[in-house]
Formats: C-alpha cells, structure tokens, sequence
C-alpha cells in the first residue's frame, strides 16, 4: 500500500492521532501536498456517501473530519501560496435563536477539507451578521443551518437577506426540505455534510 493510500485508509477510519505523522512521511517521500490533500478530500468523500447511505452514523463522520483536518493542518503552510487550492471564501453559521452547531461544524470541516475558505459565526447568528462577514470577506457562498422547526423563519430571513445582497446561499437542517430551500430563495439545499460539500462545489463552479 502505498503512502498516499495509508493516510485515505487512515482519515476514513478516523485515526486522528497517526493522520498528520503519515502525511508528513507522505511529504518527506516527495508526494505532492495537492496530491495528498485531494487523496483525503477523495476519502472523505467515500465517508460521506456511507454517511448518506446511513452505513456510518455522525460520530464516526466527526471522526474521520478530524482526522482529515489534522492532517489539512500539516499542508496549510505549503498550501498557502497556491491560490488554486481555495475555491472561495465560504461563510457558515446557525441562524438567529438556534444554538446547535454538530451538523454545522462537520459541514464546515468538510467544507474546509474541500478547498473553501471558512469563516464560522457560530451559533444564534442574526441575518445582519451574515450578511455583514459575507461582504467584508467577499465570500463566494454562504452556508446557512437551521435545526429548530422554531428557527425555520429565521432561517428564510437570512436566506432573503443574503439573497437580496447578491450572495449564493446554501441551507441545511433537520427541518428543512428541497421545497422549503425554493420557497426561501435559497440556491442550494443539503440533506447532510456529504452532499454539502457536493452543492457547494456545484455551485461556486456555475
């Protein structure tokens, strides 16, 4: 097995503790930093499809995120001064009066790991906050989430208030569904961190 191969079998399995110790082998044995990260990319990839497929559940999924960011920790210097690597700034948060942030935090791990910029407001962001870092960091989208069926109005007060402001905005949540991300003018809805990662490639590409 080769090096490369290791770290994707070692992120899948969420083998925080050996992930950034092989990528660093993978480095000094001349593999491309690129190379290595569109290898866990690949296999976090293959995570989130088992995710969606319901073969693995949020823990494991968290895992193998972590597992995959230390090992993203270990490429950022030699990544930094190749700006093909980013695909855009991307602004994340849980809208106005809902505090849960598991889902949020492994979309934007996953994001991360993708190639995007992240900036994470947190928890109980109001719309106004979005709207603001979304300017200030020229983001390229912004990914909304709402758990609360009681924070559904806050999560269309967002998306209208991004929209209105010229911002491609993706959303997700327990409660949200295809037909409510239309109704609130949303470009892109997620079912699950997986499938994140996919519509928002989609759609910074269009």
């Amino acid at each position: 097995m080769s090096k490369i191969q290791e770290i994707q079998e070692m992120v899948a399995k969420g083998k925080t503790k050996v992930v950034a110790g092989l990528v660093q082998e993978a480095l000094d044995g001349g593999a491309q930093p690129k190379e290595i990260l569109d290898a866990m990319i690949e296999s976090m990839g293959i995570v989130g499809d088992k995710f969606s497929a319901g073969e693995i559940f949020v823990p494991e999924m968290l895992i193998s995120a972590k597992a995959m960011s230390k090992g993203v920790d270990v490429l950022k210097p030699l990544l930094a001064g190749d700006a093909s690597t980013s695909l855009g700034t991307c602004v994340i948060g849980t809208v106005a009066g809902d505090l849960h942030d598991i889902g949020k935090n492994l979309v934007s791990m996953m994001l991360e790991s993708a190639g995007f910029t992240m900036i994470d407001l947190g928890v109980d962001v109001p719309a106004a906050k979005f709207v603001e870092t979304a300017k200030e960091n020229n983001a390229v989208i912004v990914a909304a989430s709402g758990l609360l069926t009681t924070t559904m109005p806050a999560l269309k007060e967002t998306s209208l208030a991004l929209k209105d402001a010229g911002f491609t905005v993706i959303v997700g949540g327990a409660p949200v569904t295809q037909a409510y991300a239309d109704e609130i003018k949303a470009d892109g809805y997620a079912p699950d961190a997986g499938s994140a990662v996919t519509k928002a490639k989609e759609l910074v590409k269009k």
